[in-house]
Formats: C-alpha cells, sequence, structure tokens
C-alpha cells in the first residue's frame, strides 16, 4: 500500500491537501454512496462528506468541517472513518444522521430552505474492503503535458479498486453487502476547485475482470491533461490519450446529460466509452475572488466497446461561467 500521508512533501499553498475517497455501489440492491476525507493543514482545516443514493430514487447528504488539530494517519472526521491496515487492506465506518431529500438537485439547497428535507435517518456502515487490483498512480503515466496541466488537481493520484462486505443501516432498514465491488482513491496535491478548469472523472465497473477509470482536465483552450487506467483480467493497463467525442449538457442549468470517449490504451488498443448520468447532486465552490464552479457527483450507466451493464461514478467538474 501507499504511504497513508505526505506531511513531509507540503509546500505552503493555503490549498495543499491530502483527501482519501471512497465509492461503493450495490448493483442488485441499486443503492451506492461515496465519500471523502479532506485534510488542508496550512488552513488548519479537515472535511468529509458522505452521499447516499437509495433504492427508491431518494438521496442523503453529510458534510463536516471541522479545525484540523494534528495532521496525522488517523483518516477520521467527525463521524466517518477511513481505517487503513498495514495489510492493504481497510474498514470504511460511519455512525450520524443524514439529510435525505427526495430530489436530488435539492440536496445542496436544505441549508436555506430546511421544507426540502423528506427525512432525516440514523446511518451506520461497517465495510470491511479487499483490494482486487493492484495500486494505480496516475501520474507515472501522464505525460509531461498532462502533468503540468494538472498540477492545482493534486501532486499524487492513487486508485485500487475493492471488494466490500458488511452492513449499512439506513433507518430502520438493513443492507447486506457481500463481496460488492467499490474503489477507492487518494490523492496530495493543491486542490483547487475553482481554478483548475472543467474535468471529468468516471469509475467504472462491469465485473471483477473488467472496469476502466478515466479522467481529465479540459483546460480553457481546449488543452487536455489525461490519465486512468483499464483493469482487464487482473491486469492494471495505463491510458495513453483520451479524446471526448461528444459531451451533452442541459443549456438552462448545465448538468450533465451523457458523455462519448474514444480511448487509446498503452497497448495501442482503442475503446469507445459511453455514458449515461443518474440522479445528480450539484455541490457549488466560490473562492475568495467570487470565482464559481460546480461539481457533479452521481452514479451512472455506461457501455465499452458494445459491452453494456457498466455502472460507477459519473464525476464532472464545471467552471460557471458568466
Amino acid at each position: 500500500m501507499e504511504n497513508v500521508i505526505h506531511k513531509e512533501l507540503m509546500t505552503t499553498h493555503p490549498d495543499w491537501n491530502e483527501s482519501y475517497y471512497f465509492v461503493f455501489y450495490n448493483k442488485e440492491e441499486k443503492i451506492g454512496g461515496m465519500s471523502r476525507i479532506g485534510f488542508k493543514p496550512n488552513k488548519k482545516e479537515a472535511m468529509t462528506f458522505f452521499f447516499l443514493f437509495l433504492p427508491d430514487g431518494s438521496v442523503g447528504g453529510y458534510h463536516q468541517e471541522v479545525k484540523l488539530k494534528d495532521f496525522n494517519d488517523k483518516l477520521k472526521v467527525k463521524g466517518m472513518i477511513h481505517d487503513w491496515q498495514r495489510t492493504g487492506d481497510w474498514y470504511y465506518k460511519f455512525k450520524g444522521k443524514m439529510f435525505f431529500v427526495k430530489n436530488s438537485l435539492d440536496l445542496p439547497k436544505i441549508r436555506e430552505n430546511p421544507e426540502l428535507i423528506q427525512t432525516i435517518k440514523n446511518i451506520e456502515m461497517d465495510f470491511f474492503y479487499e483490494p482486487l487490483n493492484d495500486i494505480y498512480e496516475y501520474s507515472e503515466y501522464m505525460t509531461p503535458e498532462s502533468l503540468e496541466i494538472g498540477k492545482k488537481s493534486g501532486d499524487k493520484h492513487w486508485e485500487q479498486i475493492g471488494l466490500i462486505s458488511g452492513d449499512l443501516l439506513v433507518g430502520d432498514v438493513s443492507f447486506k453487502f457481500n463481496n460488492v465491488i467499490s474503489q477507492r482513491d487518494h490523492t496530495y496535491g493543491v486542490r483547487d476547485w475553482t481554478g483548475v478548469g472543467d474535468w471529468f472523472y468516471f469509475v467504472v465497473w462491469f465485473n471483477k475482470d473488467l472496469a476502466i477509470n478515466p479522467a481529465a482536465i479540459i483546460t480553457n483552450d481546449g488543452r487536455l491533461s489525461t490519465g486512468g487506467f483499464l483493469f482487464e483480467n487482473g491486469k492494471n493497463i495505463p491510458l495513453k490519450t483520451i479524446k471526448i467525442i461528444d459531451q451533452k449538457f442541459e443549456k438552462k442549468r448545465n448538468l450533465p446529460i451523457s458523455t462519448v470517449l474514444k480511448i487509446i490504451d498503452d497497448k495501442g488498443r482503442t475503446h469507445d466509452l459511453k455514458g449515461k448520468v443518474g440522479s445528480i447532486i450539484p455541490v457549488p465552490f466560490m473562492d475568495n475572488k467570487g470565482n464559481k464552479s460546480q461539481l457533479i457527483q452521481s452514479f451512472g450507466e455506461f457501455e465499452l466497446n458494445g459491452i453494456k451493464g457498466g455502472y460507477g461514478t459519473f464525476e464532472i467538474l464545471r467552471k460557471i461561467r458568466n
């Protein structure tokens, strides 16, 4: 397993951060979630979010920001714990209250309009995560130009697919997970949510032998910083180039609808990936200069080279341009 923290590599930049992401989806039960723990030692800040997508279409959210007392390898913020083990396994645990809304687009609005809250439920999560593939580190396979463009989204980026087993309690309803596909990532470096440009990040699973994780930052002049890997029959295969063939967005709200990518892997093979967004949680960001962006958190449906049935995260960051 990679080193858990990189305190010795910190810069003095206020937005230098180290973060840990975890996503899972039980396709049979149609329930999934995503969590992030992040630390900004120079600002003495720690944060976590946890989103749940339920089978009835409702979504729940939990978000906490607290003062960071000590930057160490105890990955805990309030009720969320990402508990790493020296074996490379992880425990993901949560206990707390979560606000649920019927329409996922309403989740960011509940502070200003509490009447949008459908219900408040006690949530308990207790998952054991066992790695399925070797850890993949993005920057080892990125071009110098891609690395330069991507500086504001982190210096190092590790990805790993795993299988989770355990229990998720939503109110008085219990969901059992048994070897459900999941994924974790780990990044450190400067993370500038409003100054990096647009990006997409898709975590796509088909089965235990096939998954793909393409990601790209798009600059204002159309250049791409690309990275990611194809997981095929136990091997991580770097993605060499990614080309956006088509991206559809709603005109009024600038929300994504679908995407089509052409990808060439390190073996020279071409792959066609099509994705369609599901329920959307829009997460707004604004810096101290008034620059705004919107991060889309969603699960989507995917097709790779004509193979249907892919599922996973459909994440897009878009600058809000006046």
